[in-house]
């Protein structure tokens, strides 16, 4: 049923029979996928929108990369990640979403209608543009990560940390994304190993005083992780270098995080649209309006603070309702 339905969602200029295959036209653009791209186009399809959506580098997006998640509503019995987001690309593709493969490559945003490169091959022209890139998750860039990526390893303590309560994790990173994880995996666990690379936190003083005042936090400062081991069952333990002697030392842990940081997926618009210093792009408060008229942006691309798929769809759906308004108001 969905091959018709995306056959019967052809382009404006499908339609009028364009000559030139390497320029298309269309109504509502959506760039990502992940929940908030996934929700933009369940609602801007609803809408008789015709969204077009390119799926980018990862389908499915950070979620693919999970495997239980348990604190999405509607999913009493949890969910995998892969499992959710085909879930929600089906619904996207019942009401008539094109759900394509494709990596946006460049973008001109400086007049009207607005035009992307999709993989530096096809320019797509659109009245409105929805960017839901997403963000990814900075790793430490260790084999034994990569390995154990689902099975122990995570980079989000809020969508993880149930699956360790009254057991021993690790949370690697000094800033206050990782202090705020480990007090809040030891609201859960048995014991929190806070690893910092440096002599010192950079998280606020009054994150340091909470981790500080923590009883089952330990922190290990100018420690450096070296490995993580474990079994064909997950994460076992973590080796880690003690950066004033040199010597390795072992701990025995369940889940080891990553909280060193992200970065938006925002680079190939920072000519066009407002970001913050760090990358994020800014909206309008109350909105998913960014600086320039007809683009919004949903998703971890411009959410600094939760980063949590519940958020992500419910911008997702923001931003496909402020679309259909502007799209009504310049007729």
């Amino acid at each position: 049923m969905s091959f018709f339905k995306q056959m019967d969602n052809k382009s404006e200029n499908e339609k009028s029979g364009s000559s030139n295959p390497a320029t298309e036209k269309v109504k509502c653009l959506i760039i990502g996928s992940g929940p908030a791209g996934y929700t933009a186009a369940i609602y801007a399809a609803r809408a008789n929108l015709n969204p077009v959506l390119y799926e980018g580098l990862q389908p499915g997006g950070q979620l693919t990369t999970t495997t239980e998640v348990e604190n999405f509503p509607g999913y009493p019995q949890g969910v995998t990640g892969p499992v959710m987001m085909e879930d929600l690309k089906a619904q996207a593709l019942r009401f008539g979403a094109d759900i394509r493969f494709g990596i946006a490559t460049s973008v001109d945003f400086s007049g009207h209608p607005h035009k992307v490169v999709i993989d530096d091959e096809k320019t797509i022209e659109s009245s409105v543009v929805i960017i839901a890139t997403g963000a990814t998750a900075k790793y430490l860039g260790l084999e034994s990560e990569e390995k154990f990526k689902g099975s122990g390893v995570s980079a989000c303590a809020t969508c993880d940390g149930f699956f360790y309560r009254g057991k021993d994790v690790a949370v690697v990173g000094g800033g206050d994304t990782a202090a705020e994880e480990a007090c809040y995996l030891a609201g859960l666990c048995k014991k929190v190993y806070l690893i910092i690379r440096r002599d010192e936190m950079r998280a606020s003083k009054a994150m340091q005083e909470r981790v500080k005042n923590t009883q089952n936090i330990e922190v290990l400062f100018e420690h450096a992780p070296k490995e993580i081991t474990g079994d064909n069952m997950g994460v076992t333990g973590a080796i880690l270098t003690n950066k004033k002697t040199g010597a390795d030392v072992q701990i025995t842990i369940d889940g080891f995080f990553v909280a060193i940081g992200h970065h938006p997926n925002s680079d190939i618009f920072q000519n066009y649209i407002e970001t913050d210093p760090n990358g994020y792009i800014k909206t309008i408060p109350g909105s998913s309006k960014t600086n320039v008229k007809g683009v919004f942006a949903c998703g971890d691309v411009q959410d600094p603070h939760y980063r949590q798929a519940i958020t992500a769809a419910g911008s997702g759906c923001m931003a496909a309702l402020d679309a259909e308004r502007y799209l009504g108001e310049i007729g």
